[in-house]
């Protein structure tokens, strides 16, 4: 996502943004209605990385991984817990999982029943300048909006990726690509694909999504 884009979005705050925030963590309990798509609601459990025929993860950022078993990091460490637990242990993801804190949506992600996320870096996020970003972090409807943008309900695996996918937030995101090249809503690259988490497919990627309401 490009400056310009985000900084017409956090000006676009004025407005409200019909959106529910999909729940909250344990420290905001506010909730906001609106007409975003119902996230899953079944509690996940723990389980090991679901294998399939697909490959499990692919692309140069999957490097960034923690190799090592113990790390709370690692794939198999994140396979074995639900989406935004897996998320925090993430080196990759850690300003991803502020925001998702500050939108009150870590509940809801964790107990979601199959879900894909696309998950931008950190160096995504800092693509953005700062007093943008800090604008939208600190308006909670606006920031929902973004995030639930990054979510697609069902666990698509690399072979079901490629498409168009109607996304939590309510509007629509196309995936073009195949095989271990996959871009999102036409400027985001998968650079880590398919990162299994107990309750989501993950695809880790370049640049932060902005719907267009």
């Amino acid at each position: 996502m490009r400056a310009t884009k985000f900084t017409a979005l956090a000006a676009a705050t004025v407005f409200a943004i019909s959106l529910t925030a999909c729940g909250s963590d344990s420290g905001d309990s506010s909730g906001d209605t609106g007409a975003a798509a119902p996230m899953p609601t079944t509690a996940a459990t723990s389980m090991a990385p679901s294998m399939g025929t697909d490959m499990v993860n692919f692309g140069p950022g999957c490097a960034a991984v923690p190799a090592d078993p113990a790390n709370a990091g690692s794939f198999e460490a994140m396979g074995k817990v639900p989406v935004a637990t897996a998320a925090s242990g993430n080196p990759l993801l850690s300003t991803l999982v502020t925001a998702v804190k500050k939108a009150g949506l870590v509940d809801s992600l964790n107990s979601a029943d199959g879900i894909t996320v696309f998950a931008p870096t950190n160096d995504a996020f800092a693509e953005i300048p700062k007093t943008d970003l800090d604008k939208v972090l600190a308006d909670k409807k606006t920031l929902t909006s973004v995030l639930t943008y990054h979510v697609v309900p069902g666990k698509l695996a690399p072979a079901d990726l490629a498409g168009t996918h109607t996304t939590l937030q309510g509007e629509q995101v196309t995936v073009t690509g195949s095989g271990e090249n996959f871009m999102v809503g036409g400027a985001a690259s998968v650079v880590c694909g398919n990162v299994q988490t107990a309750n989501a497919n993950v695809y880790i990627i370049d640049s932060v999504l902005m719907p267009k309401s």
